[in-house]
């Protein structure tokens, strides 16, 4: 059965509470074995001596989306997971607050562990998402992913 594509944004950062609330979920899922999560977090970065006090993510949304599902579809057919969930803010995220949330489970760690490290590395590298470094001194530039 084709999946539709799924709205991985999330206006803001993402709340703590909803990512326990999402780990919580899943105690009635028994078929899992291992879960893999990665967080993404602002760093208040100093560049060209200014902090960075927040990124202003903005995407091209229509085709991150579409491009979002090719990528769950491919990890799918890769990797034996239960589920996988994806999470990622629009919009201001104030340094030390979370930007990016993958969360995958399976019923052994290392296929949860490998799919999620691969969601990751795909998920910057190929969806037309964009931060904008927001510094103290309120001047901004496009962030450059190191």
């Amino acid at each position: 059965m084709e999946r539709k594509p799924k709205n991985i944004f999330t206006q803001g950062a993402i709340d703590p509470a909803f990512i326990a609330e999402s780990i919580a979920k899943h105690s009635t899922k028994t078929d899992i074995g291992g879960h893999s999560i990665f967080l993404g977090q602002v760093r208040a970065d100093v560049i060209d001596d200014k902090k960075v006090a927040a990124i202003e993510y903005t995407a091209y949304e229509e085709l991150a989306l579409e491009k979002m599902h090719i990528i769950r579809e491919e990890i799918f057919s890769k990797y034996e997971l239960t589920c996988m969930h994806v999470h990622h803010s629009l919009g201001k995220v104030a340094a030390g607050e979370i930007c990016l949330f993958v969360f995958t489970s399976s019923a052994h760690r290392r296929a949860a562990i490998d799919a999620c490290n691969e969601v990751v590395e795909r998920i910057k590298t190929e969806l037309p998402v964009w931060g904008k470094e927001l510094f103290e001194d309120e001047t901004h530039q496009w962030k450059v992913n190191r």
